[in-house]
């Protein structure tokens, strides 16, 4: 028997490892049982980080399949999204008016393993971006955009890409194996939000140029890969995507309005155009293999 979770093959002797450490340290957490996972098989991304929160799910997946039985949680989730709509900082609401011009001294700021500026966009995501936030899970890289004195301007998130879209990956043209191996070479720009007190025309698509350009070097510098491609869904009804357009970013068609979790055709979502901005200039030959 063999079982591919979490881009990993878990065979018997896999299966046996994981039953002994759990008999052997029945006083483990989940988390020191991940840990330990990692380490027996040198389970590491390519920046040699121990992949913990993939071995954690692995875990869980392995016992809704009913080949574990993991310790008790020690902790009860909680909906981060609720808590970070619940958050709510005071903000300079002040008008930030002016030509693009005015704003050349802006950073842009990667704040994932900053705490304090990463729970700072966490907040304005959650006050201003219209799906909120509920923070990044897997590998990500999380921007701020701040004027001179310092004073944000916007926010951005990058994440995992969607596992299929036919549009993308007809666009792309390869095989779902090649899919399966590659697909953490392409991220997926989940949030973005200019602060409604920001009236500068062309800031956006400055904002998005500037990120295409030092994206795949943050992203490798974290995770030790290559980034080949980037994607983003645009709500139809709400936005036009302009900002995206003018960024150079290819509209490449639209979602169907099913969600991951519609299997029979029943869960109507919001269509969403999807827009690609490759990376590379050869990046199907990348994405290929």
């Amino acid at each position: 028997m063999t079982l591919r979770l979490q881009g990993r093959e878990i065979g018997l002797e896999d299966l046996r490892l994981i039953g002994q450490l759990i008999g052997e340290h029945p006083q483990w957490s989940r988390r020191r049982l991940s840990q330990e996972l990692c380490a027996q098989w040198q389970w590491r991304n390519p920046a040699g980080q121990p992949k913990d929160m993939a071995a954690r799910t692995l875990l869980v997946k392995l016992e809704k399949l009913g080949h574990v039985q993991l310790p008790a949680r020690r902790q009860t989730p909680v909906n981060r999204l609720r808590q970070t709509r619940r958050a709510v900082c005071s903000w300079d609401q002040s008008p930030c008016v002016g030509p693009l011009s005015d704003f050349q001294a802006v950073e842009l700021i990667e704040v994932s393993r900053d705490p304090a500026a990463r729970q700072e966009l966490r907040a304005a995501l959650g006050q201003f971006h219209y799906l909120g936030f509920g923070g990044a899970v897997g590998e990500n890289l999380q921007y701020t955009v701040r004027d001179k004195r310092g004073r944000p301007l916007a926010c951005l998130v990058f994440g995992a890409a969607a596992w299929k879209c036919q549009v993308r990956d007809q666009f792309i043209g390869w095989t779902a194996a090649q899919r399966q191996q590659r697909l953490c070479q392409i991220a997926n720009n989940s949030r973005f939000v200019v602060l409604p007190w920001v009236e500068v025309p062309g800031l956006g698509s400055w904002i998005l140029s500037q990120v295409s350009r030092r994206v795949a070097v943050d992203w490798k510098g974290k995770y030790g890969h290559e980034l080949a491609l980037l994607e983003t869904f645009v709500e139809r009804d709400r936005f036009l995507g302009t900002t995206y357009q003018a960024a150079n970013w290819q509209r490449v068609g639209a979602t169907t309005g099913r969600t991951r979790q519609d299997r029979y055709t029943r869960i109507q979502a919001p269509i969403k155009a999807i827009y690609l901005r490759p990376l590379q200039a050869n990046f199907r030959e990348v994405l290929q293999g």
